[in-house]
């Protein structure tokens, strides 16, 4: 890997760790500055705004997302442990703290004071997490392991809603164990096999 791959890399991972704890405006070059260990003309270098920063930021965090989801399908036909699978790879980040909150939720919840330009991808992350939630639900009603009321387009908004909506919880309360809490019988009530 190149040295200007690799200060780029890490500049958008001390990016990440600043936007999911104090938000947008939240950090400045300066401050990625001291933690990468460079000078903000190196930064400009890579990323010649903010703007330009969090945008690529927020795409290849999407890029990540479609390709784990891509990954977890191969391994989890079953749409249940998808589901399972998924809520419980944020129950780990946010207890071992690696990944505390999503970015994308985080950077939705300050849309309106966003820049257009980072605006655009944080909609275009939630479009593909949604579309793949309606997928998976689709296909767990057709194969007869999800059971819910209203249309999978709903229930896979429901779903991301609450996944997100756990994550603010487990955040306010400082305890972790709150998003399973609240995942656990949202689980429960999706599985056929529980009713």
């Amino acid at each position: 890997m190149s040295n200007l791959v690799m200060t780029s890399d890490q500049i958008l991972s001390s990016a990440h760790n600043f936007i999911v704890s104090g938000g947008y405006n939240g950090f400045s070059y300066a401050d990625i500055a001291e933690v990468v260990g460079i000078r903000k003309a190196s930064i400009h270098h890579h990323f010649p705004s903010k703007v330009d920063l969090v945008r690529t930021l927020v795409a290849r965090h999407r890029e990540r997302t479609e390709a784990s989801m891509a990954d977890l399908e191969s391994k989890f036909p079953d749409p249940l442990a998808l589901l399972q699978t998924y809520a419980g790879y944020w129950a780990k980040c946010i207890e071992d703290a690696s990944i505390p909150f999503c970015v994308c939720a985080l950077l939705a919840s300050e849309l309106p004071a966003l820049p257009p330009e980072v605006a655009v991808e944080v909609r275009a992350y939630f479009r593909f997490l949604s579309s793949w939630l309606t997928k998976v639900m689709e296909r767990g009603a057709e194969q007869g392991v999800l059971k819910f009321a209203g249309s999978a387009e709903l229930e896979a908004e429901t779903f991301m809603a609450t996944v997100h909506g756990a994550m603010l919880s487990a955040r306010a309360y400082g305890s972790p164990a709150i998003f399973g809490a609240i995942l656990t019988p949202t689980l429960h009530r999706l599985s056929t096999k529980a009713h």
